[in-house]
């Protein structure tokens, strides 16, 4: 199983991408969140001057942020900086359209964008549409400017079989942000391959599942501070997803609705409120605050982050892999370094 690391954009952060490369992680990721982080093409791209094999991912761009040939221009110009080596993930927007208090973008935007961007960043033409208007559009000019010749990566963002069906039909992979239950995956890689066969596309292609993880010390409880405060990012995502969205809220178990009422409250907002985005997504993915534990809940430890001893993750780890998983992109939060360093030391 590979393993990768995943942070939020923010200068600085080629540090921690130079120690994932001297540790032998097979990729480095940055969130791309406007209005919750910095630009990941800029952070990437101090990536990419620093490294030289570690391979660079944006997890996730969406049309929901950028045109087309906007995106396309910044993808294939980080290739030019690190050829070969970038990965594309994209989505809907599920997360940065609701920081701007919008709905995610339609299932068939994401396919039509995701073709458009493979197609640019190859150096083929594609359509372009702005209303009643569609163009033919193409890099113009290439040379030193935009490396359209070493591939990109594809990777679409599901967490349902409609996004892996259009992974399959496009020939990209599948990301998914944690979800670390073994038969969702199977369901998953099932309606990738299928898809990917009535289209004629090759089955292979690679999944990946962003997470957190803590090892747990001698005596350690699982739902130790230390524990919600390693793994409380990826909890507290969840509750922020579900205070946002009531029909995905009726699927929370009852001590998790609690949780997201008591966010909701602290926050200052309701569901309804119009204006909830501007609190709910404070310090989205960051460390969370020592007020918020109580939050992370033992059933979202349990269900979103690899939480245990080194033989129950390299246990659970395996699982994953048999399921379809190819690699596990780990965000560490409370101290970056010493989290990749314990990460690097349990693939051993």
């Amino acid at each position: 199983m590979r393993t990768g690391i995943v942070v939020t954009a923010r200068p600085g952060v080629e540090e921690l991408a130079v120690l994932a490369e001297e540790l032998g992680f097979s990729s480095f990721w940055v969130y791309d969140t406007p209005m919750v982080n910095g630009d990941p093409f800029i952070s990437l791209g101090l990536c990419a001057k620093a490294t030289s094999r570690i391979r660079l991912g944006i997890g996730v761009t969406s049309p929901a942020l950028r045109s087309s040939p906007a995106a396309a221009a910044a993808v294939a110009s980080l290739n030019a900086i690190a050829s070969g080596r970038v990965i594309c993930g994209i989505g809907t927007g599920n997360t940065a359209r609701r920081t701007l208090g919008m709905l995610p973008t339609k299932m068939a935007e994401l396919e039509a964008f995701t073709a458009s961007m493979q197609d640019l960043t190859a150096g083929r033409e594609t359509g372009y549409t702005e209303g009643d208007l569609t163009r033919t559009i193409k890099f113009l000019h290439v040379g030193p400017y935009v490396n359209v010749t070493d591939p990109v990566e594809f990777v679409v963002a599901a967490f349902g079989s409609k996004a892996a069906g259009i992974a399959g039909r496009r020939g990209a992979g599948v990301i998914s942000f944690g979800v670390l239950a073994p038969e969702a995956w199977t369901a998953f890689d099932a309606a990738r391959r299928e898809a990917a066969r009535e289209a004629g596309r090759p089955e292979e292609a690679d999944s990946y599942v962003m997470t957190s993880l803590h090892v747990l010390g001698d005596g350690e409880d699982r739902y130790s501070d230390l524990a919600r405060d390693k793994v409380g990012h990826i909890a507290m995502a969840l509750l922020t997803f579900a205070a946002d969205n009531p029909s995905f809220a009726e699927s929370l178990e009852p001590a998790e609705t609690d949780a997201m009422r008591r966010l909701l409250e602290r926050r200052g907002t309701a569901a309804g409120d119009p204006g909830r985005h501007a609190t709910l997504y404070r310090n989205y993915l960051g460390r969370i605050e020592p007020e918020d534990r109580d939050l992370i809940v033992p059933s979202l430890v349990d269900k979103l982050a690899l939480v245990g001893a080194r033989a129950e993750l390299r246990e659970r780890i395996a699982a994953l892999q048999k399921a379809g998983i190819d690699e596990i992109v780990i965000q560490p939060v409370v101290d970056p370094e010493a989290e990749m360093r314990e990460l690097a030391g349990l693939r051993a």
